[in-house]
């Protein structure tokens, strides 16, 4: 996981990844959009079945909506 010391948001406040229900995305998503590790995080996140946060720029919900289109091509 050598890619996390590259992790824009290892340099901001982790709880914009974490929002409570009904919390804004809006903040981490920002910082994932210029992040150069993007990738790689959100692979790590869906195979790692990540359940909670934001990861690669997306939701918990928007990873499986992206797991079950990527994996039906």
């Amino acid at each position: 996981m050598s890619w996390r010391s590259d992790a824009l948001c290892a340099q901001t406040d982790p709880e914009a990844f974490f929002p409570g229900k009904g919390g804004s995305t809006q903040e981490a998503k920002k910082v994932c959009a210029d992040c150069t590790v993007r990738k790689q995080c959100l692979e790590w996140a869906i195979d790692h079945d990540e359940r909670f946060g934001i990861w690669g720029g997306m939701s918990e919900r928007e990873r499986r909506r992206y797991k079950k289109r990527t994996r039906n091509q």
